[in-house]
């Protein structure tokens, strides 16, 4: 494959070769970038394979260390969400177990030693977390918050070994005080690498502009754009089941169910004569149509009620509900239940929104309007999530509202029309924890905590009174 670079190990290329007939356009734009190291911002659509381009770099260095290299973190990913972390972990052990493969099939079989992964999150156990301080793996994959409680722990001594960063679904954290909040996390971890400035790599589909993003992430350093981004492949409708909004009960197909139940037994909790009892059957309609579905609401609330009445309909388990309240072995239960084909569709909230590698998913349904046009195109692309493939989705607003507000977001989606968006800026309740955080590491100065937030996008301007 003439896109990877010379830098990459054999048994590397002979995977990739042996994989794929050729790379991406963010891989093959990408990988070059990132095998000298340089710190980058890859924007690219859902399912084009960012989080190869970004890994496969850093896979290929870490596999070819000798036997008697330092222990320690040498790559830190951190994500936004526990669901996500667990994903990346996963999917890592293909590329993993291919390239080491690979080396085996070689003259030298020692060319590829296989690096270690370890996650930390707020799912892990004291012993866990007690292992990773002991014997710590080569890729910590982890949260931001997960990260900042690492810093106030012993186990940031494991730290000081780490040369790549990578932040994925960016676009999420960085118009955020907890952005800012990771923003300072990362500079503490640098500040203390033996190595100088770990390299950064970030990763989204929906970074607009990606000026600001990529000031986001590389602070004052210099930061390489791979923008691949194009119009979104993506089927989408906007489905009202009743030819009057303001009289539901007047038409379409109603939820024969209702008959004898209580006057309050909507799934929002609305009465019967609501739109929910026409929403229903078509949701029905469409999950049995479709070998797996993810139905994405706004609220947590929600996303247990709808769940339990789907099921109570359909008279069967047809559906589950995943959110960030249930125990990770539940959530991961869930979603190969899902991959599995065992289960035919999930309701979910955010917790399924970004990133997440789903590409069994063939709909995703939005009840009520996804509110932006960016958490739009992520929960649309949950479906089809792999290269070249579309993205079939349907919205069904909830009201008169809703609907206006669903086909000007459905028409931004279909044009990829992204909102802008804008980091903060002097976040003193932020700062102010950082700054505890950063004395009770040991002595500090007033200088050098300026010279830290100096190289963040967030504190550039904040003034010293003097």
């Amino acid at each position: 494959m003439d896109a990877l670079p010379e830098s990459f190990g054999a048994a590397t290329r002979a995977w990739i070769s042996a994989q794929f007939d050729a790379p991406t356009p963010v891989q093959a734009k990408g990988w070059p970038l990132l095998a000298e190291g340089r710190n980058a911002l890859l924007v690219a659509p859902t399912g084009s394979g960012k989080t190869l381009a970004a890994f496969l770099a850093v896979i290929d260095r870490l596999g070819r260390l000798p036997e008697d290299s330092p222990s320690g973190v040498r790559v830190l990913y951190v994500s936004p969400l526990k669901a996500l972390v667990y994903d990346i972990e996963r999917n890592l052990r293909l590329p993993l177990a291919g390239i080491a493969a690979e080396a085996n099939s070689m003259a030298d079989s020692a060319c590829f030693r296989v690096p270690r992964i370890a996650i930390r999150t707020g799912d892990s156990s004291p012993k866990e977390r007690r292992q990773q301080g002991r014997d710590p793996a080569e890729i910590l994959v982890t949260t931001p918050e997960s990260l900042y409680l690492i810093l106030g722990s012993q186990q940031r001594e494991t730290l000081r070994s780490v040369e790549t960063i990578i932040i994925d679904e960016i676009h999420a954290l960085a118009p955020t005080k907890r952005g800012v909040h990771l923003a300072l996390s990362l500079e503490r971890v640098a500040r203390r690498c033996l190595a100088g400035d770990p390299q950064r790599i970030g990763l989204s589909a929906t970074a607009r502009p990606a000026e600001t993003i990529a000031k986001f992430l590389a602070g004052d350093r210099p930061v390489e754009i791979v923008d691949t981004s194009r119009a979104p492949n993506i089927e989408l409708r906007v489905r009202v089941p009743v030819p009057d909004m303001t009289r539901p009960e007047l038409g379409g197909r109603r939820d024969s169910g209702n008959q004898n139940r209580p006057s309050r037994a909507g799934g929002d909790g609305e009465p019967d004569t609501s739109l929910w009892s026409a929403i229903y059957p078509e949701l029905l309609d469409l999950i049995r149509a479709h070998r797996s579905s993810i139905l994405f609401v706004n609220s947590r609330g929600l996303c247990e009620r709808l769940a339990h009445r789907l099921n109570e309909l359909a008279e069967e388990d047809l559906v589950r509900a995943h959110h960030g309240s249930l125990a990770h072995e539940k959530r991961r239960e869930i979603e190969a239940a899902l991959a599995d084909g065992s289960l035919r569709a999930l309701v979910a909230t955010s917790s399924l929104e970004l990133g997440i590698d789903m590409s069994a998913v063939e709909l995703v349904l939005l009840v009520e309007s996804p509110g932006s046009i960016s958490r739009g195109l992520q929960r649309i692309g949950r479906a089809g999530h792999a290269v070249g493939a579309t993205s079939r989705g349907v919205i069904f607003p909830k009201h008169r509202g809703d609907l206006l507000e669903a086909t000007v977001v459905a028409s931004g989606m279909r044009r990829g029309e992204v909102e802008s968006i804008t980091v903060p800026e002097n976040a003193l309740d932020v700062l102010a924890q950082q700054i505890v955080a950063l004395a009770a590491e040991g002595p500090i100065t007033v200088d050098e905590i300026e010279a830290i937030l100096r190289r963040t996008a967030s504190y550039v301007k904040l003034g010293r009174p003097l």
